[in-house]
């Protein structure tokens, strides 16, 4: 009988293979991954933004007119009606406002400015934008 020489192990092609495997793996995942995220975080956006769209309508309740929602003198900027202003990734403004109107915008900030749907707005008659399938 022939004695078995060889050691248990592995041998350096197997290593490179599995090195090259776990690889390829890696870069179809890691772009998947990165989608997702940003689908998360665009996702806490929009309901921030319809967040902010409730409180202009609580706003426009008691007041009877949209103005005096935003923290500037000219009712844009900042919103003063609504504690969820800015967070990490985007950053919530009344982009204008009269008596009976207003238009909303979520503008993404830090590693969300790379965002393929770019600034979600919304207005007071619930339109949407961009329209692009998958941002709204």
């Amino acid at each position: 009988m022939k004695s078995n020489n060889f050691k248990n192990g592995f041998t350096l092609i197997e290593l490179m293979i599995t090195v090259a495997i776990i690889g390829i793996l890696a870069s179809i995942a890691y772009p998947s991954y990165q989608e997702s995220v940003l689908k998360s975080r665009r996702a806490d956006a929009k309901g921030a933004l319809l967040g902010l769209a409730n409180a202009m309508e609580r706003h426009f309740t008691e007041t009877n007119s949209y103005l005096g929602a935003g923290v500037a003198a000219a009712d844009i900027g900042a919103p003063g009606i609504f504690s969820q202003q800015n967070s990490d990734y985007y950053s919530l403004t009344i982009q204008a406002a009269t008596g009976s109107t207003y238009s909303l915008r979520a503008t993404p900030t830090g590693a969300q400015s790379g965002d393929s749907c770019g600034n979600l707005e919304l207005a007071h008659t619930g339109a949407k934008s961009p329209a692009t399938a998958g941002c709204w």
